[in-house]
């Protein structure tokens, strides 16, 4: 899978989810993605510093030696499929580990977290106000 097309699938399985929820998931999904988003990255840099490093992908292009489809003609001038070895590229994503600065990731996770206290107040509010809006079906 290509960068562009993880990256199209990955933004939007979000949009396909709110799609198929109910009318109050929608609701939150929609005015918590701040928050959500937020959450994710400040737990990803907490991992960072407790690990002592991150890690970042990168894709490389290796060869492996496969079958090939090949097409020729006989004799008689009738097509004729046959296999035969080749050479194909194919692309694999490698986690690596990247050096981090401590403290720039402690004051990363500060801002983050005091990012975090400011729009918890406002998605509890937004969650009541959805559950006020759309209440859920019982039965």
């Amino acid at each position: 899978m290509t960068r562009n097309t993880a990256l199209a699938a990955t933004l939007s399985l979000p949009l396909l989810i709110a799609a198929c929820g109910t009318p109050q998931e929608r609701c939150i999904s929609n005015n918590t993605s701040e928050y959500r988003t937020v959450s994710r990255l400040l737990a990803e840099v907490e991992g960072n510093l407790a690990r002592g490093y991150a890690w970042e992908e990168r894709q490389v292009v290796r060869d492996r030696l496969t079958q090939c489809r090949r097409v020729w003609r006989d004799r008689d001038g009738r097509a004729v499929v046959g296999y035969e070895p080749c050479w194909q590229d194919y692309v694999e994503t490698e986690r690596y580990r990247v050096p981090i600065d401590p403290a720039s990731e402690q004051r990363k996770r500060d801002n983050l977290a005091g990012r975090q206290a400011q729009l918890a107040d406002r998605a509890a509010s937004v969650v009541q106000a959805c559950k006020a809006a759309f209440p859920e079906q019982k039965g």
